[in-house]
């Protein structure tokens, strides 16, 4: 089984526009409402391939029950710890490309902070992988997630970890065996000035702490840089469509390659895959299985051979 952690999760809106214009009204042509959040994202994407997936974190308020409702009526496994705050709303406006507005989410408490460690403490043990993903909520410790990695480490379990900047500097010394970052992400990471090449930064991350760096090349791919190796592996062509969740949905991908023990390139190709599929589909956390095959099946992976920093 796979546990997924969504510690800032969310109800997410998407509106679909024909066009969007700055400073106008537009006549929104459809409105979906799901329960998001990257974690949940990446745990709706397994539940739809599938794969067995339990999702926690924390909800709160009016709008973490419509989440956990959602959740019941998408027929996952939920584990989500309550708390008093309201959980947050994401709005995406889709015209092609994708606008977002993400809400701060709510501010949780030391002792719901702990209450959720004691739950968290007894899922792991059940599961083979656990993913990390996504911001954090106010009121928790920048190292949230390193005392994570550490007690899924303890209970034998590997994880792959989805966030960026303080939190992801804080949890690379606890030594996660995947982190997903992008560019951007990895050039504040590093302190690297912009230009850098991502395979580079791929490297220097990975020296950090973390077991393998997969970075994200947005509609070119993405970078692996690995214990056994490293690979540029890129799609045969670009996808239309909404980008957002196509991140989680590579991170799926990890996950379930990690729990087989899929060789490396084989593991990238079915991430790359996955992502394009994501885009294809209408929404975040669902993916189109026809575009995942032809991607599958397509997708060009190339051997980095280039000396990179020392780990």
């Amino acid at each position: 089984m796979i546990l997924t952690v969504t510690l800032n999760a969310a109800l997410d809106v998407t509106y679909r526009v024909d066009a969007l214009i700055p400073h106008a009204t537009h006549r929104v042509a459809e409105v979906s409402e799901r329960a998001g959040g990257k974690g949940l994202n990446v745990a709706r994407v397994l539940h739809g391939l599938g794969e067995p997936v339990r999702a926690t974190g924390l909800l709160g308020g009016d709008t973490g029950a419509r989440v956990r409702r959602l959740l019941g009526e998408a027929g996952l496994d939920e584990a989500f710890v309550p708390i008093g705050d309201e959980t947050r709303r994401t709005v995406a406006v889709v015209d092609g490309d994708a606008t977002g507005f993400w809400e701060p989410g709510p501010v949780v408490t030391p002792d719901e902070w702990d209450a959720f460690r004691v739950r968290y403490a007894g899922l792991v043990g059940d599961a083979t992988v656990v993913v990390l993903s996504g911001s954090l909520p106010r009121g928790l410790p920048a190292d949230a997630y390193a005392t994570l990695i550490a007690a899924a480490r303890r209970a034998g379990v590997r994880t792959v970890l989805d966030t960026s900047g303080a939190p992801l500097s804080a949890a690379l010394p606890a030594r996660p065996d995947v982190v997903k970052p992008n560019l951007h992400e990895l050039e504040e990471l590093v302190g690297a000035p912009a230009g850098r090449g991502l395979v580079h930064l791929a490297g220097q991350a990975r020296a950090l702490g973390a077991g393998a760096v997969v970075a994200s090349a947005g509609a070119d791919g993405l970078v692996g840089v690995t214990g056994d190796g490293a690979w540029q592996v890129r799609p045969p062509e670009r996808v239309a469509g909404n980008p957002t969740g196509a991140g989680d949905a590579s991170v799926a991908a990890l996950a379930r390659g990690l729990r087989d023990d899929s060789p490396w390139p084989e593991l990238l190709t079915d991430a790359v895959a996955l992502s394009a599929a994501a885009v294809a589909a209408p929404v975040a956390g669902t993916v189109d299985p026809a575009t995942a095959e032809r991607f599958r099946t397509s997708v060009t992976v190339t051997e980095i051979t280039e000396e990179l920093p020392a780990c």
